[in-house]
């Protein structure tokens, strides 16, 4: 019997996102940070009955598509987290950090899909796999990042990119996704460690 959770994450991201449309910050900015998550969640909503992935996994995937959609609406330098940046004294708003490490947590349904198609038997390599698979797609997407804002008018592209006057930004961002990808691959290493192939662990 599949679980109602990922129907009902659906549901109120599909609200969420209406919200988050009305009024961004900056439109050309909003529709160049949403693309890539609609296109996530179009997928992931296409190829449900074929492959349903694990309730975790989908409570995983569903924080960065939550977090991104907010960076999406205020731009992520201008996302209200200042009471995190006072409290522990940041000179920059890190919310753009912490989307990032989420989006390290796309290596347990890399990982869980490999493994329960049986391509591998290996917990470990699967473990690896996710986190290289993060690593090339975050490198992957600060190029994206790096043509947009040269293409886009200066204040979008200075909006998109959020380095908030970073010089390694680029390297810090793929440093979160990566660490997100290790702290995802052990959580997978963990919930798999005595389930069965045919099983899905909650």
């Amino acid at each position: 019997m599949k679980s109602k959770l990922p129907r009902v994450l659906f549901v109120v991201y599909l609200v969420y996102f209406s919200v988050m449309a009305v009024n961004p910050y900056s439109r050309s900015v909003w529709i160049a940070e949403n693309i890539p998550v609609v296109l996530l969640v179009a997928f992931l909503a296409f190829t449900y009955r074929r492959f349903p992935f694990s309730p975790a996994a989908y409570v995983l995937m569903s924080v960065f598509i939550f977090l991104h959609t907010t960076g999406g609406h205020y731009t992520f330098e201008r996302v209200p987290f200042g009471f995190v940046t006072e409290l522990f004294g940041f000179s920059r708003n890190h919310f753009d950090r912490i989307a990032h490490f989420s989006v390290g947590f796309y290596a347990y349904p890399i990982a869980e899909f490999i493994y329960r198609k049986k391509y591998s038997e290996s917990r470990g390599l699967l473990a690896f796999t996710g986190i290289t698979a993060i690593f090339t797609v975050a490198a992957v997407y600060e190029i994206i990042e790096w043509i947009y804002a040269v293409m886009a008018d200066p204040a979008s592209g200075i909006a998109f990119l959020g380095s908030q006057g970073d010089i390694w930004d680029a390297q810090k961002d793929m440093l979160a996704d990566g660490l997100g990808a290790v702290c995802a691959s052990f959580y997978f290493l963990f919930s798999y460690k005595r389930t069965k192939k045919s099983e899905i662990p909650s």
